[in-house]
């Protein structure tokens, strides 16, 4: 049940006794990834942004230095997914609910004695909501470090393996993502099937965008008929690697920085 996690990572392989005398406690990393389960156009499953997450994380985790104490809670697989309504298949959870389900994590995590929580979101329709928990539970508790993460905000190679048009468009199901899910997950990926698909351009010299600083609310059906925005028909498994590889090692070093890391007061 850890798998990808490293098993001695993994928190619910922990008895309660052995959370009761952990030592350090107040500097041990708990890590709660959170994924979604949505549509990802006709060639990737719906479980791209969890099996993701949880790929990079494992690997992640099998890098940390041992004397780096962290742990991953089991995955949360459903996120807030409404943007991709009218696609069969995609589950979502209201923002209110993602909301409750964190902080009630938090709530337990604090009773049990921990102190650093990473929320390690993987889905890109729900990074706001970590940022709005985060900061009520660092309300709540004045002693707990919370750090609202989304996993490609962090270092890596992207930049050298994708073209100009994906990396300003491509935002979902493109090149990117379906490289690494041809690394970690390539019997899932239908790529007979994979179709490019951008969203409609906005006016030359417009300040608006869809996911930049000027966005607007939109539905992936408002922008996309396959549920593609991207082109994964550039994707392979060589990139997927050398993506995967990258976000690890960022995410080895980030999970350390947690565990040195002192709140000022």
């Amino acid at each position: 049940m850890h798998d990808p996690f490293p098993p001695e990572r993994f928190f619910g392989y922990l008895t309660w006794n052995e959370v009761a005398s952990m030592p350090n406690k107040e500097n041990v990393v708990i890590i709660q990834p959170v994924g979604a389960l949505e549509q990802h156009g006709p060639h990737l499953p719906l479980i791209v942004d969890s099996a993701i997450g949880i790929g990079v994380l494992g690997a992640a985790l099998s890098l940390l230095e041992k004397d780096v104490t962290a742990y991953a809670l089991p995955c949360l697989y459903y996120g807030k997914s409404n943007e991709h309504a009218g696609f069969a298949g995609t589950i979502s959870l209201n923002s209110q609910t993602l909301y409750n389900i964190l902080l009630e994590v938090a709530d337990s995590l604090y009773q049990s004695g921990f102190r650093k929580l990473i929320l390690f979101n993987s889905h890109g329709g729900q990074p706001q909501i970590m940022e709005i928990v985060a900061r009520d539970i660092r309300y709540k508790y004045q002693d707990f470090s919370v750090f609202p993460h989304f996993l490609w905000r962090a270092p890596s190679k992207i930049k050298e393996l994708l073209s100009p048009e994906e990396l300003a468009y491509g935002i979902h199901a493109g090149d990117a993502e379906t490289s690494i899910m041809l690394s970690l997950l390539p019997e899932q990926v239908k790529m007979s099937l994979a179709q490019r698909e951008y969203a409609p351009q906005l006016p030359d010299k417009s300040l608006l965008s869809l996911e930049g600083d000027l966005s607007f609310a939109w539905l992936t059906r408002d922008i996309s008929k396959s549920g593609v925005i991207g082109d994964p028909t550039k994707a392979s498994r060589e990139k997927g690697e050398i993506l995967l590889n990258s976000l690890a090692q960022s995410w080895s070093q980030l999970i350390k920085e947690v565990y040195d890391f002192q709140a000022t007061h």
